[in-house]
C-alpha cells in the first residue's frame, strides 16, 4: 500500500462529503470518531487533519489527527498502519496518542515507534458494547429518570468531575478545574440523574447527540455512598430508551474490562461486547 492511496484535508466538510458514507456505514464500530469529527466541525477552529484511505474510489479507513494531538482511526491492517505513520511522519506531525480499535492501535503504535522513534505507552483499554434488546433491571428502585436543565449544571459538573477523580482522568479534570467545561468531553453531552422519590439524585449518566444514527452513553456515576440499590442500572436503561426513542439505530458504551460489576450490568440490561480499544500515548527524546 503506497502512501499516496491516504488523502488529508483540513477541510471537515469535503471530508465528510466522501468519508461520511463510510463512517455512518458501522456506527458502532466508529463511534469515536463519528463524535470526534463531528466536534471538529462544530468546533471550526482548525488545527487539525483529517484522512481517507482509498482503492478504487472507496473509502476503507480514516483517520483525525485533534488540535489536542489525539490521533483517530478506524480498523487498519499492519501494511496500512505503517503507511500512515510514514506519511504523518513525513509532514512533520507528532501525535499525542492514539485511540483505535485495540489491534489497530497496537500496529499503529508499533509503526509509529519504528518511523519517529517515539515510545509508546499503553493508557486506556476498554471493552466496546452494543446495545441488543433493552432489558430494563429487576427489581426496579424507586424514582424516576429526570433530564438534567439548566438548573443542574453545577451538580452535573461536580459529578462528572467526581467521575473523573474515581478514574483518574487527568485531563478532564484540569479542564472543569480551569473553567473550560465546554472544552471537555462532557461539554456536548446530555445528562439524566435517577432521583429516589424524595428527589435525592443518587445516580448520572450522559450521552451523545445522535450522529450517524449513533447514541454513545458515556459516563454512568453512582457516588459510592449511593451503590448497591440499582441505580446505575435504572439510569443507564433509562437513557438507553430515551435515545431508542430519539431515533438511534446503535447505542453503545465503553466499559472497563477490570469492573466486574460494571460488565455484568451491562450485559444484563441487553448490551453485547462488541470488540476492544485501546489508547496509546507517545513520548519523544526530541523536541516536539
Amino acid at each position: 500500500m503506497l502512501p499516496d492511496h491516504w488523502h488529508l484535508t483540513t477541510d471537515v466538510e469535503d471530508f465528510l462529503a466522501r468519508a461520511g458514507a463510510f463512517l455512518r456505514s458501522r456506527p458502532a464500530l466508529h463511534t469515536t470518531p463519528l463524535t470526534d469529527v463531528e466536534k471538529l466541525r462544530l468546533a471550526g477552529s482548525g488545527g487539525h487533519v483529517l484522512g481517507r484511505l482509498e482503492t478504487d474510489g472507496e473509502v476503507r479507513a480514516v483517520c483525525y489527527l485533534t488540535p489536542r494531538g489525539r490521533l483517530g482511526l478506524t480498523p487498519l491492517n499492519a501494511d496500512d498502519a505503517d503507511a500512515l505513520a510514514a506519511r504523518l511522519a513525513a509532514l512533520g506531525h507528532t501525535p499525542a496518542q492514539v485511540v483505535a480499535d485495540q489491534d489497530t492501535a497496537g500496529v499503529f503504535a508499533s509503526a509509529w515507534q519504528g518511523h519517529t522513534g517515539a515510545t509508546p505507552k499503553l493508557f486506556w483499554h476498554t471493552h466496546l458494547y452494543r446495545l441488543g434488546t433493552l432489558t430494563p433491571p429487576r427489581p426496579h428502585p424507586e424514582g424516576r429518570a429526570h433530564l438534567a436543565g439548566a438548573e443542574d449544571r453545577e451538580l452535573v459538573v461536580r459529578r462528572c468531575r467526581e467521575f473523573c477523580v474515581e478514574v483518574g482522568e487527568q485531563p478532564s479534570i484540569d479542564l472543569i478545574d480551569a473553567g473550560s467545561w465546554d472544552r471537555s468531553r462532557f461539554g456536548d453531552r446530555h445528562f439524566t440523574f435517577w432521583r429516589t422519590p424524595d428527589g435525592t439524585p443518587v445516580s448520572m449518566a450522559a450521552v451523545t447527540s445522535v450522529t450517524g444514527g449513533m447514541v454513545r452513553v458515556d459516563p454512568v456515576h453512582t457516588p459510592p455512598r449511593f451503590r448497591g440499590h440499582g441505580y446505575a442500572g435504572a439510569v443507564t436503561a433509562a437513557v438507553s430508551r430515551a435515545a431508542l426513542r430519539a431515533g438511534a439505530t446503535d447505542v453503545v458504551l465503553f466499559a472497563d474490562p477490570a469492573n466486574p460489576t460494571s460488565n455484568a450490568l451491562y450485559q444484563r440490561l441487553g448490551y453485547v461486547r462488541l470488540t476492544d480499544c485501546a489508547g496509546y500515548r507517545f513520548t519523544y527524546d526530541g523536541p516536539v
